[in-house]
This record gives structure tokens, C-alpha cells and sequence, in this order.
């Protein structure tokens, strides 16, 4: 049985919607390139594309996942993040757009010969996307304290042909090296708030990961107060931060950091925070 592509594929966005699932058209394609290779292009230059019985049955069975609100990166098994392509699973919190301000960043301050640490590494997006994207001649090292997570990110390094190194560690009890640059997306959604968060993150992406403590803050704290005696004179160290986390956490590197900055991402949220190792710390 063959079928129109257009008409299944409105059906299906349609269905969705009905479900109250974000997005529907959006991941109904990543599901439809997925699944069957075709892209929205496609059935525009063809409209009269159709869909064969097999290709069917897969998107049905996605589809219906999909319903029950599990992720659609979960289902297609995969997130492209700032070009490159990344495995998910729930052992690992999905790449999010945003971060990509943070690579962005990194990318603009990072010298020939840098060692750049990246905390909370999870799908490894942050390091390898430095690694890989990079003009310059960078070493990376990337931890995390889940040895799961770290399975992940070490099979996208080898996916994405990077040079990262890794290692199991709760922030920095297990490194000893120092760097010119210190990179984390940590955990920062305040406990308070993570019943309020979409079924997709609540249910879906690992508890650890979204968890920053009481006021979100948590992981700021430790990785601030440690930081000094890993970073090198003129380092850096870059933060994606929560929506309304850009004054907490510039108190927090007051003390030691100068030059910070807090930027935004494309929804005008502040996002990233930026900070040079202070001279009275040199």
C-alpha cells in the first residue's frame, strides 16, 4: 500500500497538535527525513511523493511515541547541534539551540595551544563542537560524574572524528591538570521549579542534569570556588546560565573574575556568562 506523503504527513502533524505536542510540524519532518530521507524540499519540487507501506509503519510507530510525549530526539536517536550530529538517550540531557551561544563564545576567545576543560560534559556536544569546530590547535578534556553519560559522549567523539579526552569525575575531584579555559553547562533548574517543566524534560532527561539545588545556583557555587587553581593566568571560564540567573551568578564570580559578560541568546534570555581570571589572581 502506497500513500500520498503530503496527506499522511499533514494527518500526522494534525494528530499531534490534537496531543498537545510543541513543535508538531517541526518534528514530524525530523521524523520524516529520519525514517524515510525525505525532506520538506522534496515535496515541493514533487508533491505527487509517495510513502510505501514499510516507511509507514515506522513513522506510525514514532508517531505514537512521539504522543506520549517522549522526545523526539529520543525516538530518531539523535540531536544536530551547531552542525554536527550527536547520539541521545535518557542517560544524557538533550543539546538545546541556546547552548550553542556558549560553543559560539569559546570559539571566539580560544588561542593555539589552550587546554579547555569542559564540566558536566553529558552528550559531549560542548567539548567536541569545540574540539572539532575550532581554527586552532586546542586539546579538550571533558567530565562528567555519570559514567553512563560519559558512554555517550565518548561514542559522539568518535562519531563526529574528535580528539576529545574524558574522564569520570565529580567536577573536579578527579583532575589535576590546570587550563586556559573552563567550559560547563551544569545543572540549574531550581528543584522548586522542575514539576512545572515540560513532560519531555521532566519525565525524559536525567534528574541529574537539571537539578542545581534550592535556587539553582548549586553547581555555580562549587565549580567558582574551586576554579582558580585549575585555570591559568588569562583563562576563561564560561557558563550557560538560566534565564534569570545572569545577576546571581556574576556576584558569584565578582570576587575573582573581571571582564564578565553576560549575553543572550535568540529569544533576547540571558544565557551565557563570560568571565576572565582577575589580575589580582595572576
Amino acid at each position: 500500500m502506497e500513500i500520498l506523503a503530503k496527506q499522511y504527513i499533514d494527518n500526522q502533524i494534525e494528530i499531534l497538535k490534537q496531543n498537545d505536542i510543541d513543535d508538531a510540524e517541526y518534528d514530524m519532518w525530523l521524523m520524516v527525513e529520519h525514517y524515510t530521507g525525505i525532506k520538506k524540499i522534496d515535496l515541493i519540487l514533487n508533491p505527487d511523493l509517495k510513502l510505501e507501506s514499510e516507511q509507514i509503519d515506522k513513522l506510525n510507530e514514532a508517531c505514537d511515541k512521539r504522543i506520549t510525549h517522549i522526545p523526539v530526539q529520543h525516538i530518531i536517536g539523535k540531536q544536530n547541534f551547531c552542525g554536527l550530529d550527536f547520539q541521545v538517550n535518557e542517560n544524557v540531557l538533550i543539546p538545546r539551540f541556546d547552548t550553542e551561544v556558549l560553543v559560539q563564545k569559546a570559539l571566539e576567545h580560544v588561542k593555539d595551544g589552550w587546554k579547555v576543560l569542559d564540566l558536566c560534559t553529558g552528550s559531549g556536544c560542548i567539548a567536541i563542537s569545540i574540539d572539532r569546530l575550532s581554527k586552532c590547535d586546542v586539546s579538550v578534556l571533558a567530565s562528567d560524574i555519570s559514567a553512563d553519560a560519559l558512554s555517550v559522549a565518548s561514542k559522539n567523539n568518535e562519531i563526529n572524528q574528535g580528539n576529545v579526552r574524558f574522564v569520570k569525575s565529580n567536577l573536579f575531584a578527579n583532575i589535576d591538570e590546570s587550563f586556559d579555559m573552563i567550559v560547563s553547562n551544569p545543572p540549574y533548574i531550581p528543584t522548586k521549579d522542575i514539576d512545572d517543566l515540560a513532560i519531555e524534560v521532566k519525565d525524559h532527561d536525567p534528574m541529574g542534569a537539571l537539578d542545581g539545588g534550592a535556587d539553582g545556583l548549586d553547581f555555580y557555587r562549587l565549580i567558582t570556588s574551586q576554579a582558580l587553581e585549575h585555570l591559568n593566568d588569562d583563562g576563561y571560564i564560561i557558563f550557560e546560565i538560566g534565564y534569570d540567573q545572569g545577576e546571581a551568578v556574576t556576584s558569584l564570580l565578582e570576587s575573582d573574575f573581571e571582564d564578565i559578560e553576560v549575553l543572550k541568546d535568540l529569544a533576547g534570555n540571558d544565557r551565557v556568562v563570560i568571565a576572565k581570571k582577575g589580575t589580582k589572581n595572576v
